[in-house]
């Protein structure tokens, strides 16, 4: 699967990429049907002028795209709660596929 970074207003990391990479790359074992996946890191002013990390994933497959957004405190949480998100949209679309 090809996995493409996007860093806006953040300095990019090897370190998050090679954990992106191996989390993503486990996923696509498990789902087949992935095609390519866009991951984006941001920095969000909140209200309260905490200032968030914001990670969106964009899943190509069959169909319509699948997409998550989280913002949390750091990167590596923020990314995990994402691909939590599109995992569970996966499994559905995996169902639907096997129904057909």
């Amino acid at each position: 699967m090809d996995i493409n970074f996007e860093y806006n207003n953040v300095k990019a990391s090897d370190e998050l990429e090679a954990v992106v990479s191996e989390k993503l790359n486990k996923l696509a074992d498990k789902y087949e049907f992935l095609i390519k996946a866009d991951v984006y890191f941001k920095i969000e002013n909140t209200p309260t002028n905490e200032t968030g990390k914001v990670t969106e994933i964009k899943l190509s497959m069959p169909g319509p795209y699948l997409f998550a957004e989280s913002s949390k405190e750091n990167f590596k949480i923020s990314f995990a709660d994402a691909l939590e998100k599109v995992r569970r949209q996966a499994e559905k679309r995996k169902d639907k596929m096997h129904a057909h």
